[in-house]
């Protein structure tokens, strides 16, 4: 699922368009008539989290016929199919419309996502993208995988957004302190908006914390150094993307740690909730419990 840093550069890409009219819109989405958004002018755009929001004004009156709009590539299928809201939203008041982007979704300006590899039957289809919008000044945007939904306004929560300036550290440390397993806390978007599997991977390690650690059984110094990890991490993750360059990873996806210990990976989650696949080093990250805390050392 693509995170924080990921949104961010969404919205990099995104904004360009602010302030022009939707001219031509189509898409695989069914529930969400991208013909809805035609005629609609792209008023802002923002970012909480793993969301995007797009606002788009009343419907304008019909201008002439466009010209130079690239065709939409043809491919195998939809890539996943939008909830709530569709036809009535926007006609409601809800200006907004919400993105979710699953596990593999993304967008693109003035290009199309193109097959890397041929799929489980040998052929090579170009994804289908959920939604294509045409703007008057004649760039485009393209939306894959994502769900789609109408609010009267954005979700936000600046201080939750591990990317926000108005990011709250004294109510993220509360959350870390928790009686649960802080691998399942940082995955909380109640209190880590923005926060993925990647991230959280990579700072357990980077702090020497197992996943299934109690967060009540972690020292203050620890807990303070994991949430230092998780913003530096962060804004490394999106300086990174900014420069075109790519996010090293420690222990993600590893079979051994920097160090040269076999990594274990198993799915973990809450019970009754989504299991997420961890990786870990149980020589670098050692698992306490409730009954062995970690010692509160005093610097």
């Amino acid at each position: 699922m693509p995170e924080g840093p990921s949104l961010r550069q969404f919205h990099a890409r995104v904004s360009p368009f602010v302030g022009h009219t939707v001219v031509r819109a189509g898409g695989s989405s069914r529930k969400l008539p991208p013909a809805l958004l035609q005629a609609r002018k792209l008023q802002a755009a923002q970012v909480h989290g793993k969301n995007l929001f797009l606002e788009f004004g009343p419907r304008q009156r019909a201008g002439p016929p466009a010209v130079g709009l690239c065709p939409e590539p043809r491919g195998e299928g939809a890539d996943g199919e939008t909830s709530g809201g569709g036809v009535s939203g926007a006609e409601d008041g809800q200006k907004w419309l919400r993105f979710h982007f699953w596990l593999f979704g993304s967008v693109r300006a003035n290009e199309f996502s193109r097959a890397q590899g041929p799929n489980k039957r040998g052929d090579w289809k170009d994804p289908v993208p959920r939604l294509v919008l045409h703007f008057a000044h004649g760039g485009f945007l393209v939306f894959y995988n994502c769900c789609m939904v109408w609010a009267a306004h954005p979700w936000a929560g600046p201080s939750t957004d591990i990317l926000s300036r108005g990011f709250h550290r004294g109510r993220a440390l509360e959350a870390l302190r928790q009686d649960k397993p802080v691998g399942f806390t940082l995955l909380d978007q109640r209190h880590f908006a923005g926060l993925g599997n990647i991230i959280k991977n990579e700072v357990l390690y980077l702090a020497g914390i197992h996943p299934l650690s109690p967060g009540s059984a972690l020292s203050p110094s620890s807990l303070e150094t994991l949430l230092d990890l998780v913003l530096q991490f962060g804004g490394e993750w999106l300086q990174a993307k900014q420069q075109g360059k790519r996010q090293p990873y420690r222990i993600y996806r590893r079979r051994c740690c920097p160090e040269g210990h076999p990594v274990t990976k198993q799915s973990l989650g809450p019970p009754g909730r989504l299991r997420r696949l961890t990786w870990w080093c149980p020589l670098c990250q050692p698992l306490l419990s409730r009954a062995s805390p970690e010692p509160n050392r005093l610097l």
